[in-house]
């Protein structure tokens, strides 16, 4: 131990006198926007304001209405908790309270002042669009280490967010509505958080990736975001195909379905009218959270995204877009038999791809009479990585756009994740602790993946800046059609086509 001198040693015996002022809590920043005041909390270099409302709670007559203003309110509202989650699907629930008065977002800025406004980064979840949550994203280290404010709504879910209904005004779509409210109330809101209303990054994992994709091409939301991007999503992600017809089964539907499955809905629970549903508790409806996603040919979104993906309608803004090494193991563990057999394994290739199955067999054959990773890898190759690298090309041809594959297959997994019969890897969704704290989960990371971590904050939040993840310091990230491997031992371009074989689901499928 180092000597210490008299003086310093007669003012180390004085301290305590000072440590009550030390410890007392830090001031509670308050801050005004349009409905009213805020204060907020302040922890770990960030001020957080959780629970605001960006639209009027959609109870009542407001359950399947456009997202309505939120309230005014006189005095500070308290903003130190966090909201209850949006209803989730009972078997599948996101750990939470949950409630159907569930329009709040969170906003994290970074503590220290800054020099001029700050990019805003707005955050849409996963979960199928049945399940999910904004309160499950810390975006601590992302705000402090990037330099970005960033914004994480909660949007309604399932039968809330997605019924079908003959002549209901926004059917199909109010899930979408809420995630374009959110970004109007950013335009409105961001200058009062020191964030840039004009240049918002909108971007998301899974179904958020999806929704992101999709409001590319939503006609409401022109101008309200200048990147985006998307994880393990995009509007041409779709599973294989149960007949000869080319199309597989995608998470935006017409809008004639969605009416047609929710009119059988409403039947059974013995409803002729909206407004019977409307007067059922919440309760007796949560049977069709998994029945009801987006639809198209809605006022929200005029066409598939699809077919305006592939037409170039949509918004021509940088794009950062990518998935991971082994998306599909995940959602297959428990799925399928365990061992998957020769005979279950040419069984599922015949469900999923009919009169192409034989073409798969041959590139995919049976391995060690079990299979389950083997169906899981392909899985991975055509739901996830062709058409994530077709959507890349689509995009590049118009727009500044950055691919990516994470690659961690040691990430750390989360805690209700049951043992595999084989290894996760670079499973969907692995990539979000690197990115987020994520609530309930504690990663172990080597020194070796926390660097990755801070290295894709920094790459994410550097594409918020500039339209471009490229700054000092970081490996060179070269434009599409290079696809950038995040993995903790190297980050550089990898052949992804040879990879997923993406080759021979190009010439089975096309693009």
């Amino acid at each position: 131990m180092r000597k210490t001198s008299g003086a310093l040693l007669a003012t180390a015996l004085l301290l305590p006198l000072a440590i009550p002022a030390a410890q007392a809590a830090p001031a509670r920043p308050v801050v005004k926007i349009d409905s009213g005041a805020l204060r907020g909390t302040s922890d770990d270099g960030v001020h957080r304001y959780r629970g605001v409302p960006f639209a009027a709670p959609p109870t009542g007559a407001n359950r399947w209405r456009p997202p309505q203003p939120p309230a005014s309110w006189r005095g500070v509202r308290d903003a130190g908790q966090a909201s209850k989650n949006c209803l989730q699907a009972p078997d599948d629930a996101v750990p939470g309270p949950q409630s159907e008065d569930c329009l709040y977002l969170n906003v994290t800025t970074p503590a220290r002042p800054g020099n001029r406004p700050r990019p805003v980064m707005l955050w849409l979840y996963g979960g199928g669009f049945f399940q999910g949550a904004g309160n499950d994203y810390d975006a601590r280290r992302l705000a402090a280490t990037g330099d970005v404010v960033v914004v994480t709504p909660n949007y309604r879910l399932g039968v809330f967010g997605f019924l079908g209904y003959p002549g209901l005004n926004g059917a199909g779509s109010f899930g979408l509505q809420d995630q374009q409210a959110a970004l109007q109330w950013v335009k409105r809101n961001a200058a009062a958080f020191g964030g840039d209303p004009a240049n918002v990054t909108l971007f998301g994992e899974s179904a958020g990736a999806m929704s992101t994709c999709a409001h590319l091409t939503a006609p409401a939301t022109k101008g309200l975001f200048r990147q985006a991007a998307m994880q393990s999503g995009t509007c041409l992600t779709e599973w294989p195909t149960y007949d000869a017809s080319g199309r597989g089964l995608t998470p935006f539907e017409p809008l004639d379905v969605l009416v047609a499955r929710g009119t059988k809905f409403a039947a059974d629970l013995n409803c002729r009218t909206i407004a019977c549903l409307r007067a059922k508790p919440p309760t007796d409806l949560l049977g069709g959270m998994k029945e009801f996603g987006p639809a198209f040919g809605t006022p929200t979104l005029p066409e598939d995204p699809a077919v305006a993906l592939r037409a170039g309608r949509f918004h021509h803004v940088p794009v950062l877009i990518g998935a991971n090494r082994d998306e599909a193991r995940v959602s297959l563990v428990g799925a399928v038999p365990d061992p998957l057999t020769d005979a279950d394994y040419r069984s599922l290739l015949q469900e999923d791809f009919g009169a192409t199955a034989a073409q798969v067999l041959r590139k995919y054959p049976p391995v060690a009479n079990d299979n389950g990773q083997r169906y899981a890898d392909l899985t991975t190759d055509r739901v996830w990585a062709h058409t994530t690298r077709n959507t890349q090309q689509i995009l590049a041809r118009r727009v500044p756009t950055f691919a990516f594959e994470f690659a961690d297959r040691e990430a750390p997994l989360f805690s209700s994740m049951p043992p595999g019969p084989f290894p996760y890897g670079a499973y969907h969704g692995a990539e979000l602790m690197y990115l987020y704290e994520i609530a309930g989960e504690n990663p172990r990371f080597t020194p070796a993946q926390r660097r990755l971590a801070d290295r894709m904050i920094r790459y994410w939040a550097q594409f918020a800046h500039t339209g471009n993840p490229n700054r000092p310091g970081l490996p060179t990230w070269p434009r599409a059609p290079y696809v950038q491997s995040l993995h903790p031992k190297r980050i550089g371009p990898v052949d992804y086509a040879a990879e997923h074989q993406l080759g021979f689901w190009t010439a089975l499928h096309g693009s």
